[in-house]
C-alpha cells in the first residue's frame, strides 16, 4: 500500500484524508475543529471499520495539539500510518500568487514564501502554513507537498488576468485575477473526458464549482483560459455569503453615505452578502425549500443566482469559441436538479437542454443531464480535492499515480 495524507488547515480547523494511492481509495477522514476556543472537538472515521469511528470533545488549544489527536486518532482506531506505508502528506494552500506555478516540496523557504503571500490571503494563507508547521513536525521523515487552488489557473492568457488599472500599481501590488478551486477545476474537467471517453485536448469544457463557495472555469483543451474567482474568492458568482460581482463604486458610497469603514464592508461583501444577504439564510437547501413553498423572496434570491451564472455560461462560450460539456460539481451543482435546471432554463437557444428525466433522481454517480437532442453535453460530476491533491504530491516526489 503507498498512502498519502491530504490536510486542509484552517485558521480553528483541519480536514484530513488518507487515500491508498495503489487503488486511489479513502482509508480514513477527519476534522479536528474549535481549535483555541477551550473545548474543540475531533471527529474520525476508518472507512469500512465497524469500530473506527470517534466523535470526542477535548481541548484542543493549537494546531500542534491537533494534530496530536489526529495522530493517536489513527494509532487507536486505525489504519496505523506504519502500515500504510505513508509516502508524504499533501497540503492545500489557497494562493499561491504568481510564485508557484505548480505543485512544490515544502521546505523551510517554501514555507516561508507561502506565509509571505498572506497579504494575498489572509483569510487562507496563514492557517495553511500553520498546519504545514505543525504535520512537518509531526512528520518530519517523509516530504510535504503544498498544491495550490491558483496553479491550475497559470494558463489563463493576460487579456484574461488582466485587470483595467494602472499597470504599475498592479504590478507593485500583485494586483491580477488568480482564480481558485483549480484542484476541483481540474479533477472534473479531466474526469468528463474520461467519463465521455473523448480526448481532453480536444474538449471545451464548462465547470461550475456550486458550493458555499461557487466559481465557473472555461477550460479549453484540458488548460484554464478563464475563471470567475479574481484576486480573491469574492469575485464572480454569487455564493452562500459572497456578494461575486459588484460595482467597486458600491464600496465607496456605502462609505460615504453608510459611514461604513474597511473591515465592515470586507465583512459585508465577505460574510454577509449572497444567499443569505438575498434571503437571511445562506443554506441553498433552504433557500429552494423556501421558493418551492411560495417564498417570493427566496425565489427572486435564485432568479438572481442563475442569472449570473447564464451569464458565465455564455461569456465563456465566446471565449472558448464553441462548447462541448458543461460540468456542475460541488455540494449545489452535485445535489440540487433545482439549480441545475434554473441556471441553465432558456439556454435551449445555444444548444443546452435539461432532461428532467435524468436531472430530477440524486445520484452520487457521474451522469449526463441533458436531453440526446442538446448539442452541449451537461454532466453532473463529483468532485474530489483530496485525490486530486494526493495525485499531484504523488507526482511531485517522483511516484507516478496508477492507471486504473
Amino acid at each position: 500500500m503507498t498512502a498519502v495524507l491530504v490536510i486542509n488547515s484552517g485558521s480553528s480547523s483541519f480536514k484530513y484524508q488518507l487515500i491508498d494511492m495503489d487503488t486511489e481509495t479513502e482509508l480514513a477522514t477527519g476534522l479536528v475543529e474549535r481549535i483555541g476556543d477551550g473545548v474543540g472537538h475531533a471527529r474520525h472515521t476508518a472507512t469500512g471499520s465497524t469500530d473506527g469511528r470517534i466523535d470526542q470533545t477535548l481541548p484542543i488549544p493549537d494546531h500542534t495539539a491537533g494534530f496530536a489527536v489526529m495522530i493517536e486518532a489513527f494509532a487507536q482506531h486505525g489504519p496505523t500510518l506504519s502500515e500504510a506505508d505513508l509516502v508524504a502528506v499533501g497540503h492545500r494552500v489557497v494562493q499561491g500568487g504568481s510564485v508557484f506555478l505548480g505543485p512544490v516540496v515544502v521546505d523551510d523557504l517554501v514555507q516561508g514564501q507561502i506565509a509571505d503571500l498572506a497579504d494575498l490571503a489572509p483569510l487562507h494563507n496563514p492557517a495553511h502554513v500553520q498546519g504545514i508547521i505543525a504535520a512537518r513536525a509531526f512528520f518530519p521523515t517523509v516530504p510535504h507537498v503544498a498544491v495550490f487552488d491558483t496553479s491550475f489557473h497559470q494558463t489563463l492568457p493576460a487579456a484574461a488576468y488582466t485587470y483595467a488599472i494602472d499597470t504599475a500599481l498592479a504590478a507593485e501590488h500583485s494586483i491580477r485575477r488568480y482564480g481558485f478551486h483549480g484542484s476541483s477545476h481540474k479533477f472534473v474537467s479531466e474526469a468528463a473526458a474520461e467519463f465521455l471517453g473523448r480526448p481532453l485536448a480536444e474538449l471545451k469544457t464548462i465547470v461550475l464549482h456550486l458550493g458555499n463557495g461557487a466559481s465557473a472555469c472555461a477550460v479549453d483543451g484540458g488548460r484554464s483560459i478563464d475563471t470567475s474567482m479574481g484576486l480573491t474568492p469574492l469575485q464572480g458568482l454569487v455564493m452562500g455569503t459572497r456578494s461575486g460581482d459588484i460595482d467597486p463604486a458600491v464600496v465607496f458610497h456605502l462609505h460615504r453615505k453608510a459611514g461604513l469603514g474597511i473591515e465592515e464592508l470586507d465583512e459585508l461583501l465577505n460574510k454577509k452578502s449572497g444567499m443569505l444577504g438575498l434571503t437571511g439564510n445562506g443554506d441553498m437547501r433552504d433557500v429552494e425549500d423556501a421558493a418551492v413553498a411560495g417564498d417570493e423572496v427566496a425565489q427572486a434570491a435564485l432568479d438572481v443566482y442563475y442569472h449570473r451564472i447564464r451569464g458565465y455560461v455564455g461569456s465563456y462560450m465566446a471565449q472558448l469559441g464553441g462548447l462541448d460539456v458543461i460540468v456542475f460539481t460541488a455540494g449545489v451543482g452535485e445535489n440540487s436538479p433545482i439549480v441545475r435546471a434554473g441556471a441553465l432554463a432558456g439556454l435551449e437557444g445555444l444548444g443546452i437542454e435539461i432532461d428532467p428525466a435524468l436531472n430530477d433522481p440524486f445520484s452520487r454517480v457521474p451522469r449526463v443531464v441533458s436531453t440526446a437532442a442538446s448539442r452541449v453535453t451537461v454532466l453532473v460530476i463529483p468532485t474530489n480535492e483530496e485525490l486530486e491533491i494526493a495525485r499531484q504530491t504523488l507526482g511531485t516526489i517522483g511516484r507516478t499515480p496508477p492507471a486504473l
